[in-house]
């Protein structure tokens, strides 16, 4: 365990973009990723000797790369600091990263080899959640976990306690959302209130895939 963190804030002006298909960082959640690639072995190095922050970007894999050969990215991120460490064979490394916040990111000019941008907190508005709507996501959750289980497959989940609502919908989101486009979208939307709303409505539809022989969780 690597302790104590610095402050992320230190690293906005000129934040390192790991950018990966599929994957959303939303605050609170840990998210383990390995890491082999040698440009990104040097952003890791980089973090690890100053702040130990970066950014998970889902990257648009339908749009075209930039001059630079770079896939386009998403505009809000999750930005994280890495609270573990694991060097690995062959100069690979295993990193657990910790969510911190919501920035939206303004891509600086490239300067090899990674990716950095100017990172903006983006603050959640004070809005009230109503307990009937908190009740719905758990319950959503509830049976999207276990509806997943009946078919065989881990779905361990259990939302921590004393979460606030919004923090309760990006913990569901992270682990139960299947969708990498919707996890975005929610990752996007500020208010607290939509977010569960949303979250609870797309468990809910993932709930009706199973039953109908759809999808499965992974």
């Amino acid at each position: 365990m690597i302790d104590p963190v610095p402050d992320f804030r230190a690293a906005l002006a000129a934040l390192p973009l790991f950018p990966l298909p599929g994957a959303v960082l939303f605050p609170g959640a840990l998210l383990p990723l390995q890491v082999f690639e040698p440009r990104y072995q040097k952003l890791l190095a980089d973090c690890l000797a100053t702040h130990r922050a970066l950014a998970v970007v889902l990257v648009n894999s339908s749009g075209p790369v930039d001059d630079d050969g770079h896939p386009p990215i998403a505009t809000v991120a999750g930005v994280g600091s890495i609270v573990e460490h694991e060097p690995l064979p062959e100069g690979r490394s295993y990193i657990l990263v910790h969510g911190r916040a919501r920035v939206a990111l303004e891509e600086l000019p490239f300067s090899p080899p990674y990716r950095r941008a100017k990172a903006t907190l983006l603050p959640e508005p004070e809005v009230w959640t109503s307990e009937t709507d908190v009740a719905g996501l758990v319950h959503a959750a509830a049976r999207f976990v276990s509806e997943v289980t009946k078919r065989g497959a881990d779905a361990a989940f259990e939302p921590p306690s004393g979460l606030r609502p919004g923090e309760l919908a990006d913990a569901c989101a992270q682990h139960l959302v299947l969708d990498a486009d919707v996890r975005q979208a929610l990752l996007e939307t500020l208010d607290a209130n939509r977010r569960v709303r949303r979250v609870t409505e797309e468990l809910m539809a993932q709930c009706t895939a199973l039953e109908i022989g759809g999808r499965t969780l992974h």
